[in-house]
């Protein structure tokens, strides 16, 4: 793992996960862009995303995944969140079938049970990808997948950026960030069993500029990336 201290260039005071989105709830559902993970997600060739009867949604947070997944026709989410204000907001929009507060890496969640097992936006917080992946095996059915998007490293990296938010006292914070190179993801998903069905990459594009001026600078450098596993 690429220690993210060397690329930082803002400087803000880190809070941990939990502490980061408990405080980030109010806003996030306007600040987190869809081009960044339903549209990655929305470019997916192999999920039969409608043929789905169950899903395991890790890091549900405000549910935004799980809508998406609903909307795709997904008969059934289970969420698992470790922030109970995210999961407050998550429970309001009534997408999910089930909610745990718990680690991503340890749910509780049955085993060999689902068909699909997804998260989003969260893998710069871990420390380490192996036990997530592992996890995620341990709940996916045989044959079944495991979808991952998350910030590319290489984002994190050209722009510096962690991940960060505006607190209600208007400072900026920055949530602890991880650089996880594509190669530690391939190491962290074979190495607990999966085999690599798809991956997209997702490049800051028209789209991307005409949301974030400022982005022009990062025209071209991948933003996103999904990785889709399935379990033997």
């Amino acid at each position: 793992m690429v220690d993210f201290a060397q690329f930082d260039t803002r400087g803000y005071p880190t809070v941990d996960v939990r502490t980061g989105y408990a405080a980030w709830v109010g806003s996030y559902e306007n600040t987190v862009e869809d081009l960044m993970d339903l549209d990655v997600l929305a470019s997916l060739t192999t999920p039969a995303w409608a043929d789905v009867d169950r899903a395991a949604d890790l890091a549900c947070g405000t549910g935004r995944t799980g809508a998406w997944l609903r909307a795709q026709g997904v008969h059934a989410v289970d969420g698992v969140d470790l922030t109970p204000e995210m999961l407050a907001v998550a429970r309001s929009r009534g997408n999910h079938a089930r909610l745990v507060e718990g680690d991503l890496a340890a749910t509780g969640l049955d085993a060999d049970a689902y068909p699909l097992v997804i998260t989003s936006l969260v893998d710069e917080h871990l420390p380490s990808l192996h036990p997530l992946y592992r996890e995620a095996l341990r709940l996916a059915a045989p044959g079944g997948l495991f979808v991952l998007v998350g910030l590319h490293p290489q984002f994190i990296m050209a722009a510096g950026m962690p991940t960060h938010f505006t607190a209600a006292d208007g400072s900026e914070l920055a949530i602890t960030t991880h650089v996880h190179l594509v190669s530690d993801h391939l190491t962290a998903g074979l190495a607990a069993g999966w085999q690599l069905a798809e991956m997209r990459e997702r490049v800051v594009d028209d789209a991307w500029v005409a949301r974030k001026p400022k982005w022009e600078r990062f025209r071209g450098q991948p933003v996103s990336a999904a990785y889709v596993w399935r379990k033997p």
